[in-house]
């Protein structure tokens, strides 16, 4: 397969009055064209910061890159002024934000915004921008498109919204396209509708998206593959069928474990005990230990090693690294 998006070993801190935010720690993915890769976890874990710095739209200061690079296509956007990073935004690399009902300017019609990025990247006349305007709200669902083009965003519900966001972000053809939790505003009906979206657009296209979300019921309809990301840093990627079936990170099967079940009755919800840790001073072990049942004195001084379980399923954690299984048999 096509590699197009490589993130490798990234970090991100954030200059505050009471220090520094280390939000992404060394995060490492790939992205390959036409696959859906979610990134899931807990509110806070850097998910929506790493989906930012990939677009290059972390204010410095107080934001900055400290280490690692981005690598689109082979060319490292870390390194790229912004009126060459500006060019590639939006036309190769594009993103939804994450709530529909903000993201529209409320003083311009939905014509004119979709407009400005067709004008902005691409060399044609504002009749020629119009038409292809028109072809893109018909393609995500919007009914009347011509008489829709004319009007505001307060014009449309939140679900009509989100559609708009979505043309927006896919008028130039985009080969990345990041989706910040897209379906957070929307009720469940919407929710399907949109998801569906994304689905015949992807077959369309062949587009390669990044899906930000803590939802796992929409990961569960729409991923290829999933990275879980915790304290800043990705703990375990694999396919939907490895994470969901063969999880192996003890954050990972928690998460599982608290997601309401429907098919079982009377099924407990089982929470994550505890918080995620502090950034201002991140722990030298594994973060998630001091909530971990499984945790042993290693997790709490030194960080696991990537263990390698099959070709895409990968996991930071000491239980499953034959090393620590080593030490713990000797110590018995």
């Amino acid at each position: 397969m096509e590699k197009v998006l490589e993130i490798n070993e990234l970090h991100v801190s954030f200059t505050t009055y009471g220090g520094e935010v280390k939000a992404v720690r060394g995060v490492n993915f790939d992205l390959y064209k036409g696959e859906t890769l979610a990134i899931v976890g807990e509110s806070g874990c850097g998910k929506s910061v790493t989906s930012q710095t990939i677009m290059r739209l972390i204010p410095n200061p107080p934001g900055k890159i400290t280490n690692g690079s981005i690598l689109f296509k082979g060319r490292d956007l870390t390194k790229l002024k912004e009126p060459k990073m500006r060019k590639i935004r939006g036309k190769d690399i594009s993103m939804i934000f994450q709530d529909p009902m903000t993201a529209l300017n409320p003083t311009l019609t939905v014509g004119d915004q979709i407009i400005e990025g067709i004008l902005q990247h691409m060399n044609m006349s504002r009749a020629q921008a119009k038409n292809i305007a028109l072809e893109m709200l018909d393609l995500v669902g919007i009914p009347s498109p011509r008489l829709r083009l004319k009007q505001y965003p307060h014009e449309f519900s939140g679900g009509m919204r989100q559609r708009i966001v979505i043309a927006m972000a896919l008028v130039c053809q985009p080969e990345v396209l990041i989706a910040d939790e897209p379906t957070t505003a929307l009720d469940v009906t919407i929710q399907a509708q949109i998801l569906d979206l994304f689905r015949d657009i992807q077959k369309k296209t062949s587009v390669s998206i990044i899906l930000i979300t803590h939802d796992l019921g929409v990961v569960a309809q729409v991923a290829d593959r999933i990275a879980v990301m915790y304290a800043g840093k990705i703990v375990e990627t694999g396919t939907r069928r490895e994470i969901f079936y063969k999880p192996q990170h003890p954050y990972t099967q928690g998460l599982l474990n608290s997601v309401p079940r429907l098919d079982v009755e009377g099924a407990p919800l089982i929470p994550i005990a505890g918080s995620p840790p502090d950034l201002f001073s991140p722990p030298g072990g594994c973060p998630f230990s001091p909530r971990c049942q499984f945790t042993m004195e290693v997790c709490d001084r030194i960080y696991p090693y990537e263990t390698r379980l099959s070709t895409g399923h990968h996991v930071d954690c000491w239980l499953q690294d034959e090393r620590a299984q080593k030490m713990l048999a000797a110590q018995k």
